[in-house]
């Protein structure tokens, strides 16, 4: 059996793989994902290669990880909201959502990978594991608990969450990365939120 790591070298492990993605998302966004090598990262987060080779052997599965810790929860996991209002639930993690969206790193790393993808098959193979994004497992949580609570009809969780975030990223999020200036006010991105919960209430809801 594998010995188990001590406290300490957890900690330093964590340290290393946090020096890593910021290293590596700094890199990623500054030169492009094709003149990001793995060296590169390692000489600037302090570590050495054997290092962040331990924990990332390729770079696509690097650049990935970059965008799973530039969408993950300040201050850790992503509170649930009760399940006893489906509508207000569902406006709360709408609104998580948008503030996910809008975070400039998240925007610029989507547009790294839409622009190189298709000249690197290792970003093209790979399937982006976004799902386990706090966000995204709120949701997922959330719509089984709305279901047990008798508030919600959701056999499929995984469609219904789809919908409800694909509602909210396609007018909030995917026209700026095609159109230059693209701006929805406070009060707009509201509306689309609210809009897309009472579609998903109209559709699921008990």
């Amino acid at each position: 059996m594998p010995r188990e790591l001590s406290a300490y070298h957890r900690q330093v492990a964590a340290t290393n793989r946090t020096a890593i993605l910021d290293a590596a998302t700094d890199l990623f966004l500054e030169a492009g994902y094709d003149s990001t090598s793995l060296a590169r990262v390692a000489e600037r987060a302090g570590v050495s290669r054997a290092t962040l080779f331990k924990q990332f052997p390729t770079k696509a599965e690097l650049f990935e990880a970059t965008l799973l810790a530039t969408g993950g929860a300040p201050g850790g996991e992503l509170a649930d909201p009760p399940a006893g209002d489906f509508f207000a639930g569902l406006v709360t993690l709408g609104l998580a959502y948008v503030e996910l969206l809008n975070r400039p790193r998240m925007e610029d790393l989507i547009r790294t990978l839409i622009g190189e993808a298709h000249r690197f098959p290792e970003l093209r193979a790979r399937t982006f594991d976004l799902g386990t994004l706090p966000v995204m497992t709120a949701l997922g949580r959330y719509l089984r608990a709305a279901k047990a609570a008798g508030t919600a009809t959701v056999d499929d969780p995984d469609t219904a969450a789809a919908q409800f975030l694909g509602m909210i990223s396609t007018i909030v999020f995917w026209p700026r990365l095609i159109h230059g200036g693209y701006v929805l006010t406070d009060e707009q991105t509201r509306d689309v939120v609210r809009e897309a919960a009472r579609t998903i209430v109209a559709r699921y809801g008990s």
